[in-house]
């Protein structure tokens, strides 16, 4: 070739590689020097079955496929192949090869360096790899927070021994909740609470976990009874707790609650929530227990006021407590969310039920409603017939 087309071959990323019929190579562009590091001299004949492989295995079968090849009378379905290639100091060279035949009926293979994007596949291929291992350990240590999470949950059953029934519907968005409950019971008297922490999956979880501690502080330790009492003290236990730290900047994390006192001795339901209120079904009616317009842990500089609701238990009265999760779950036929109003009318259609057929329901109609639609909240529903 003139020096021209020698200098042009020579510049390309691309080899040019002439195979005759008997499998000897005779011709092989000047861009091997720069490609591979061989003289172009040095690949022809058997030189570049030899020198382009370590393996002599592999060299034979490249080569008896060349020969197949060669023996085609047409190559016209034949596609790109890639092939690892050694250079002259034993680096990998990476090539996508096009094959096709002369006139002369020779074998005439084009090939691209394709090297670096084989790198950058490879380097792409560990990082997932990497990305797998450390989503696999993520999402067992959340599986672990998962039962840490249920372990320091009450016993459902000793809510139902208290009560005349009763049941707890607790639905995470994710592996662990935001959503917490709270049971204890203390002579003549039982606590229940219904927590519904800032977020949910992880950070929710961690809030839940300090829910239960200053909860037990509040009212195990400390031997807080009155609801509102209880709410002002877990306010001020929770403020400290996120904010020991800080100096002037204050967390925006906290919690709404509902507490319930029963006293099953004086016949008193005692209730004050923040920023969750409580339905009480009496006598096919339905009572909502109105909240404190305040949350727990959020407007450290306002003067929050939480007040104590006491009524009389009648027999067979139910009371739910709730967190928003269900209401807010958004499904039917124009994607709406299914709101508090149905909510209420959902639990009075549920009256002739048993507490556990109750809970059945409620997942029923929850999962009819979503259809498709994600879940878009931790979800908690307690029942309690007294």
């Amino acid at each position: 070739m003139s020096l021209i087309t020698d200098t042009i071959l020579e510049q390309l990323n691309s080899l040019i590689v002439v195979v005759n019929q008997s499998g000897s190579v005779e011709y092989v562009s000047p861009s091997a020097k720069r490609i591979l590091g061989f003289e172009p001299e040095q690949l022809l004949g058997e030189g570049w079955w030899n020198l382009t492989r370590d393996d002599t295995e592999e060299r034979l079968s490249i080569k008896s496929l060349a020969l197949k090849q060669l023996q085609q009378e047409s190559l016209t379905e034949m596609v790109p192949y890639e092939r690892l290639l050694k250079t002259a100091t034993g680096r990998d060279c990476w090539v996508l090869w096009n094959i096709s035949k002369s006139i002369d009926n020779k074998l005439v293979g084009i090939g691209h360096n394709i090297t670096d994007r084989k790198k950058a596949e490879q380097e792409l291929l560990e990082k997932n790899v990497e990305l797998l291992q450390h989503n696999k350990d993520m999402l067992d240590s959340i599986q672990y927070a998962s039962k840490i999470q249920e372990a320091i949950l009450p016993d459902v059953q000793k809510i139902k021994n208290t009560f005349q029934d009763a049941f707890v519907l607790y639905q995470p968005k994710d592996v662990v909740s935001g959503d917490y409950y709270f049971f204890y019971q203390k002579e003549n008297k039982a606590f229940v609470v219904a927590v519904d922490c800032t977020g949910h999956g992880v950070p929710g979880a961690l809030m839940s976990f300090i829910a239960n501690g200053i909860l037990k502080e509040v009212i195990i330790k400390k031997g807080l009874e009155d609801p509102a009492e209880i709410l002002y003290a877990l306010d001020e236990e929770l403020f400290l707790a996120l904010n020991k730290n800080s100096q002037n900047a204050v967390t925006n994390d906290g919690m709404d609650i509902s507490i319930g006192v029963y006293d099953f001795a004086e016949q008193t339901f005692s209730y004050s929530g923040a920023f969750r209120p409580l339905l009480l079904v009496r006598e096919g009616s339905i009572i909502e227990l109105e909240a404190n317009r305040y949350p727990i842990g959020f407007y450290a500089d306002v003067e929050k006021k939480f007040v104590t609701q006491t009524i009389f238990m009648q027999q067979n009265d139910v009371f739910y407590y709730f967190t928003d999760g269900y209401c807010d779950q958004f499904g039917g036929e124009r994607k709406k969310k299914f709101n508090r109003k149905q909510f209420k009318e959902l639990l009075l259609a549920a009256q002739t039920m048993e507490m556990e057929e109750q809970e059945a329901y409620l997942q029923y109609v929850l999962l009819n409603w979503r259809q498709e639609e994600p879940q878009v909240d931790d979800i908690l529903v307690i029942g309690i017939k007294v």
